[in-house]
């Protein structure tokens, strides 16, 4: 399924056979330790750099209203991010994976971009617009 904005994601979780409880995890594009004056130049053209985690949390769906109200919340922790990276855990049987059950993958989901590993994640700019690693 292709996602054209954070809002499709929205209403694609809501439809969902099983409740969903999304993740979301908050970063902020850095320059690396001791930086070349490529990775300069490319970090202020806004590519390249490191990603670092800043915030993350976990949601239903129905308790987003909209891509805007997510990133005002997010604006309100006084945490500065460049990215959203979102993923879904599955409830079962009708039930919606608690905040409990969520700390786990939420932790090995900052630990997966802390590597790297961010292809199996949606990712978002601060205007909602689905955001693609090459």
């Amino acid at each position: 399924m292709m996602l054209s904005d954070f809002d499709g994601l929205l209403r694609a979780a809501l439809q969902q056979a099983e409740p969903q409880r999304l993740l979301f995890v908050f970063v902020r594009a850095e320059l690396p330790e001791s930086p070349s004056s490529d990775q300069h130049a490319r970090h202020a053209a806004g590519e390249g750099g490191t990603l670092a985690p800043v915030l993350c949390v976990d949601k239903a769906p129905r308790e987003i209203a909209s891509f805007a109200a997510l990133a005002a919340e997010s604006t309100a922790t006084g945490m500065a991010w460049d990215l959203v990276f979102v993923a879904a855990l599955e409830g079962r049987a009708g039930v919606a994976p608690s905040s409990d059950e969520a700390a786990q993958p939420l932790r090995l989901m900052v630990n997966a971009i802390n590597d790297g590993q961010v292809s199996r994640f949606a990712a978002f700019d601060r205007a909602g617009e689905p955001v693609q690693f090459y």
